[in-house]
């Protein structure tokens, strides 16, 4: 036992004349943990001050021990397997301390030390387990914030516990800070923490790293300070992933930079759960893990049960004993034709995973060759679709007058939208056999679009989506094509009138935009100048714009989401540029059956003429004023001929 010069202050060895500090143990990011002995009970527990004295001045006392108290409460109540147990709570003079049971088994920390890289099924697995450790955190409104391999124990029989809860706080929270940093590990922290407060999923992207980390050997965004940290993650903010099969998605979803767009507890489990069910031991699918020189074309599979299996021990790249660089010169050639046979051996895991849930496997076939549009395969299959998903959710935008706009709510008190791209929704439900009654409208923004669809939320999305290149989301159209444009005032003290884009740019007006809309990314190489922090929805934009206190003066947006709100006297649009908007229905990529019919039901709507007429007369013509543009030709890379 060390002396009393060593113990927390007060300097006492025993606390409350039971706990007797024996040992400092680990590096807790805030006060002191200790090995001790618990004299009543007779048994070792770890013992950890919620308080760190450097942090603490005498002004900030009575509040911080109140903080500290509320958490201490609060992390007691958690009871889970994958988080550590807390006998007890108490509270000295000028420390709360937490007592804890004392876990003999070592962390994730030193078994990646020791192996580099796990196998996906693996690591898989200890995600999961931290994963459900983390919804019991947060179901009782606590943030762990320190989230990394060496807070995580491994047990020899693969049982994971979370511990470590030293910076833990509330939701919500005033953030913490030592010495005017933010505490914390800087490669496991989110990019939201480098200037705001944590939240649920600040904990989920730091688990995001470690699955990285588990599977790929290395950090993703390294760095010892948050500068670098937060540098490479704006340098880089989609790392490469060779070696993460079925996992990827999961990952991906994990570390997107926008906490909105991250994939929920839930829904990560969820997925988690469905790579742990995937085949793992398939030649085919272990060969598609070796990274090829330049990443082939992804080829779409049937959904994310379907992915492809865990690589074996002798395709990471530890095993293989070949840096990724030497073992990726394999032709992308041979790299697709592995792909199309994974795709095809998945697509049975499809089946089977997306079945009547009796857990009687083996029910399900899938006849080699047959066409994703037609055959009884494909029959079956699509059968299937529509029994789990008897309504159809389908992402729109509540703010675009013209387009898709809420109106108010229904006798059930469902919210009501109207615009072309809600008749469009409409079409196309009716087409894949849905009742207008049956289908659900979910609420999306441009930022969040790509998250509502992989986090399932919706099954399609129809909200002015420009169709692009994406491994996760797949599109059919266009159905609609629109101009670019600039909404703008039409006088103001600071820029007088503004009669076309070029002044934009010789000015440098700061341009309003919506996070994740293509606009954020083409109009900065052109010249133009966006503001610093972007908003999720062009109606903030609009609002601002229409506000006489604001410095917004332009906003950059399609014509027909622009001519919504250019009705007031105040604004003005200026002439189209550049290339047109291509709008497409969304779905999440390695759906092939469904975009199967999804491309029919847009081929049939885009074959009435004079019904798509209709539809644009009824709700864009009048603020466009422009003569009907014409029906777009469906993209046959797209949707191919069968």
């Amino acid at each position: 036992m060390h002396g009393a010069s060593s113990t927390p202050d007060p300097p006492h060895a025993v606390i409350e004349g039971r706990y007797e500090l024996l040992e400092p143990i680990g590096s807790g990011g805030m006060g002191e943990v200790w090995k001790a002995y618990d004299r009543r009970l007779r048994r070792f527990v770890a013992v950890k001050g919620l308080l760190d004295r450097n942090a603490v001045t005498a002004g900030s006392q009575i509040s911080a021990m109140q903080r500290a108290r509320r958490e201490a409460e609060a992390i007691a109540k958690i009871e889970h397997p994958n988080v550590v147990t807390v006998h007890d709570q108490l509270e000295t003079d000028k420390q709360v301390w937490i007592v804890m049971k004392l876990l003999e088994a070592g962390t994730l920390a030193d078994l990646l030390h020791e192996q580099k890289v796990l196998s996906v099924p693996r690591a898989a697995a200890i995600g999961h387990q931290v994963l459900q450790g983390l919804q019991a955190v947060h179901a009782a409104s606590v943030l762990h914030r320190d989230v990394k391999p060496g807070n995580v124990l491994v047990r020899d029989d693969g049982h994971v516990v979370l511990v470590d809860f030293g910076i833990a706080t509330f939701e919500g929270a005033t953030p913490l800070t030592r010495s005017g940093n933010i505490i914390g590990t800087p490669p496991y922290q989110a990019p939201e923490l480098f200037s705001g407060a944590p939240t649920p999923a600040s904990d989920l992207w730091a688990l995001g790293v470690m699955l990285y980390e588990m599977v790929e050997g290395s950090l993703p965004f390294a760095g010892s300070e948050p500068w670098e940290v937060q540098a490479n993650i704006d340098q880089s903010p989609n790392p490469v992933l060779r070696y993460a099969g079925p996992l990827a998605p999961v990952i991906r979803g994990l570390l997107r930079t926008d906490p909105d767009a991250r994939l929920d507890t839930s829904t990560a489990a969820s997925m988690l759960r469905q790579v742990l069910g995937a085949p793992t031991n398939t030649a085919p699918a272990a060969a598609a893990t070796q990274p090829p020189e330049h990443e082939a074309e992804p080829v779409p599979l049937p959904d994310l049960a379907s992915a492809p299996a865990a690589p074996s021990a002798s395709a990471s790249p530890a095993a293989q004993g070949a840096s990724p660089r030497s073992s990726s010169r394999r032709s992308a050639k041979r790299a697709v034709s592995v792909a199309l046979a994974v795709a095809l051996l998945a697509t049975a895991g499809w089946l089977v995973a997306n079945g009547t849930g009796s857990g009687e496997k083996g029910k399900a076939s899938v006849t080699a060759g047959s066409d994703s549009r037609g055959g009884n395969a494909a029959t079956q299959t699509w059968a299937e679709w529509k029994k789990i998903h008897s309504q159809l959710k389908i992402g729109v935008k509540a703010d675009q007058p013209g387009l898709s706009l809420r109106k108010g709510k229904d006798r059930e008190g469902n919210p009501t939208y109207e615009g072309f791209d809600i008749d469009m929704a409409y079409r196309v439900a009716r087409n894949l056999g849905y009742k207008d009654k049956d289908v659900k409208f979910v609420d999306v923004t441009s930022g969040n679009r790509d998250s509502q669809l992989t986090s399932k939320a919706a099954d399609l999305v129809i909200a002015s989506y420009t169709m692009k290149e994406s491994a996760e989301i797949d599109f059919v159209g266009p159905y609609y094509e629109a101009g670019r444009g600039f909404l703008v005032r039409k006088n103001s003290v600071r820029h007088g009138e503004i009669k076309d884009a070029s002044y934009l740019k010789t000015a440098k007006v700061e341009v309003c935009t919506a996070s994740g809309s293509t606009y954020a990314t083409s109009l900065p190489p052109l010249g133009f100048t966006l503001m610093d922090s972007l908003p999720a929805t062009y109606q903030y934009c609009l609002e601002q714009l229409l506000s006489n206190e604001s410095k917004v003066y332009a906003v950059a947006s399609d014509d027909a989401v622009l001519a919504g709100y250019a009705q007031s006297d105040t604004v003005k649009m200026l002439d189209t540029f550049g290339e047109t908007q291509k709008y497409g229905v969304a779905m999440r990529s390695g759906s092939p059956v469904l975009k199967g019919k999804v491309c029919s039901a847009v081929a049939s709507i885009l074959k009435d003429t004079q019904g798509w007429n209709r539809m644009y007369q009824k709700n864009l013509l009048p603020r466009l004023k422009k003569p009907t543009p014409g029906v777009p030709d469906l993209d046959p890379k797209r949707c191919p001929a069968s």
